[in-house]
């Protein structure tokens, strides 16, 4: 028997480790714009990341980039396929930085499947499920449904950067797989705001990645529906 010393011993437990990492601790935020494009799965379309994004002075309609990294674009003309991130969060806490230019739309879907809505809603007065904050409506035999409007409409203009903080309680499935509890909104903060509390919602939103439901499922980021930048994407698991 080879008797290793415990200087031995510890190199090799380090290459162990390095070549099999342990799952990260879930508990620890996660910021999935802080490595570029790594931490989403790979049909990234025209998505970029880049270091800084402003409104085109010359074009209000578009998002000019600077080189760099942290944020994420959604290329040029801001017509091109979702963002889905590697990582899959049931009930979570999630931090996320969005700009949009005038008149843009995109949504930051929970699992892939329940949207809170972006869209240039500034100084709309009577906000709707569809405008910015909103919880986007359902949709089943031609007709929308269950759609929540924002309580107050707190977005800042075009080209600023705005936040949301999202509270999400995942739905609930027993042991043969049958659901016994909705999916919930227990909390959305848009720009320190709070607009929407204990909403629960009965299935996936309109334009959802996913028909179905899961216990856990990716973070989707709308990418076709206009220029859309975000930053500081963090996800905790509660």
């Amino acid at each position: 028997m080879m008797i290793r010393s415990p200087m031995a011993t510890t190199l090799a437990l380090a290459c162990l480790a390095a070549a099999f990492p342990a799952a990260a601790d879930e508990t620890e935020p996660h910021d999935i714009t802080a490595t570029g494009m790594t931490a989403w799965r790979a049909e990234h379309g025209q998505w970029v990341d880049v270091g800084a994004v402003r409104m085109a002075p010359d074009n209000p309609k578009l998002l000019l980039t600077t080189d760099g990294q942290g944020v994420l674009v959604n290329g040029a003309t801001g017509r091109t396929s979702n963002l889905f991130s590697q990582l899959e969060h049931g009930d979570v806490r999630l931090h996320v930085e969005f700009m949009v230019p005038q008149g843009s739309n995109s949504g930051v879907y929970l699992q892939g499947r329940y949207e809170v809505q972006i869209l240039d809603s500034w100084r709309v007065e009577k906000p709707k499920h569809g405008d910015r904050g909103g919880i986007y409506q359902r949709w089943a035999n031609g007709k929308g449904f269950e759609g929540h409007p924002p309580r107050i409409n707190a977005a800042r203009p075009p080209g600023a950067w705005q936040t949301f903080d999202i509270v999400f309680r995942a739905p609930r499935f027993d042991a043969d797989g049958k659901k016994t509890a909705n999916a919930q909104f227990v909390k959305v903060m848009h720009n320190g705001v709070i607009v929407h509390e204990n909403v629960e919602v009965t299935g996936p939103t309109r334009a959802a990645a996913f028909s179905d439901e899961k216990p856990r499922g990716p973070l989707m980021l709308q990418g076709d529906h206009g220029p859309v930048a975000y930053r500081n994407l963090r996800l905790e698991a509660m």
